[in-house]
C-alpha cells in the first residue's frame, strides 16, 4: 500500500481525494493545506492526519506526493519532494514563468524522481481511444486538428488576475492536447483574441475568446478554438482529419436519452464542467500514477510536457500582442 500526502483540500484536492482512497494500491496518510478548517474536514472524512509540508516530506512512510494547491507553491513543492525522493504528481502548470520550470525540472533530473503532470485529458477515455486509432493507422497521416474548448462560464475577474492568462490557465490543456494527437512539436504559432464575454475579464487585462493556430513540420495544422462562456454547458470536443478519414471525440452528454418527434429532436446538454465531464479521465490518469509509483511504468506526462505546454502559451500570447505569427 502507498501512503500518498495530498496538497491542497480545494475543489480539485477533494477530487484526487476520491480517487486516492478508492484504489486498492493507494492510501490517503496526510493533508496539508495553509487552511486549516478544509485540511482538517478531509483528513477526518478519510481518516487521514493533518500535516505540515516539512512534516510530510521528511515523514519515511509517505511514497508519493499529490500537488494540487495553489499554482504558486508548486515548484516549490516540486522540488522538495525531489530533495526527499517522493514521487511526484503535480496538477498543472508546475509554474507561470517557464525560467522558474526549467530550474524546478533541472531538480527534479537532479535527484532522479519520478514526475507526472496532470495533464488529465490524455487519459479521458473518448480522447486515448480517438488516439489510440490514430496511431494504428485508421486515418493514415494527419493533415488537421480542431480542439474545441469552451467553459460554461467566465471565472471571476479576481481569479483572472492570479491565473496568468487564458492561455497560461486554459489553454494550455489544449496546447498539451495539440502536441500529444499530432504527435509532433510544432514550429509555429498564430494567436487572436478578444474580450466580447466579461468585460470584467478585458479590465483584469485578459481575453475570453480565442483562436489558435499551430503549424506542425509535417505540414499537419491544429486549430484551438477557445471560449470563456457556453450557454448549453461544458463543449470539449476534437476532430482529427487525416488521409484516409476523419476521428472525432463529441461531448459527453448529461444523459443518452433522446426524444424525436415531428416538431424536431430533443436531446441533454453537454456535461456542465470540467468535474463531471473528466471524472473517468481523473480515475485513469491516477491509475498510471500509481503503475508509476509500483515501478511498472514511466511517466507519460512529465516535466518536458509542462515546460512546453508553457512555452507554447507564452508563445501565444506574443503572437496576441504583435499580431504576428511566431517561428517556434
Amino acid at each position: 500500500m502507498f501512503n500518498i500526502a495530498l496538497f491542497g483540500a480545494g475543489r480539485i484536492g477533494q477530487v484526487h481525494a476520491v480517487n486516492i482512497a478508492a484504489h486498492k494500491e493507494t492510501s490517503l496518510y496526510s493533508v496539508i493545506d495553509p487552511y486549516q478548517p478544509n485540511a482538517v474536514a478531509l483528513a477526518e472524512k478519510y481518516q487521514a492526519k493533518v500535516q505540515t509540508a516539512e512534516e510530510a516530506m521528511q515523514d519515511p512512510n509517505v511514497h508519493g506526493v499529490l500537488i494540487a494547491s495553489a499554482t504558486d507553491t508548486h515548484a516549490n513543492l516540486i522540488e522538495l519532494a525531489a530533495q526527499h525522493k517522493k514521487v511526484i504528481f503535480c496538477e498543472k502548470p508546475v509554474h507561470l514563468d517557464l525560467e522558474r520550470v526549467r530550474q524546478c525540472l533541472k531538480s527534479v533530473k537532479q535527484h532522479n524522481v519520478p514526475l507526472f503532470i496532470g495533464f488529465n485529458r490524455r487519459y479521458d477515455p473518448q480522447f486515448r481511444h480517438l488516439k489510440n486509432l490514430f496511431e494504428q493507422g485508421a486515418i493514415g497521416k494527419a493533415e488537421s486538428l480542431i480542439i474545441t474548448s469552451r467553459d460554461p462560464s467566465p471565472p471571476p475577474a479576481e481569479y483572472v488576475k492570479v491565473s496568468g492568462g487564458m492561455f497560461r490557465d486554459m489553454t494550455i490543456h489544449d496546447f498539451d492536447m495539440a502536441r500529444f494527437m499530432i504527435g509532433e512539436e510544432p514550429c509555429s504559432i498564430f494567436a487572436q483574441g478578444s474580450n466580447v464575454v466579461d468585460p470584467a475579464i478585458g479590465q483584469a487585462g485578459d481575453i475570453d475568446t480565442a483562436f489558435i493556430i499551430l503549424k506542425f513540420p509535417s505540414g499537419a495544422m491544429a486549430t484551438i478554438s477557445n471560449s470563456r462562456r457556453s450557454g448549453y454547458g461544458y463543449d470539449q470536443r476534437i476532430e482529427l482529419h487525416g488521409e484516409k478519414g476523419l476521428l472525432t471525440a463529441g461531448n459527453i452528454k448529461e444523459n443518452s436519452v433522446e426524444l424525436l418527434s415531428d416538431v424536431g429532436c430533443l436531446s441533454a446538454k453537454p456535461e456542465y464542467f470540467f468535474l463531471q465531464r473528466y471524472n473517468e479521465a481523473y480515475k485513469a490518469e491516477w491509475n498510471h500514477f500509481v503503475d508509476i509509483l509500483a515501478g511498472r511504468a514511466e511517466s507519460e506526462t512529465t516535466g518536458t510536457d509542462g515546460e512546453l505546454a508553457l512555452y507554447l502559451a507564452d508563445k501565444a500570447l506574443e503572437s496576441l500582442k504583435t499580431g504576428k505569427e511566431v517561428k517556434l
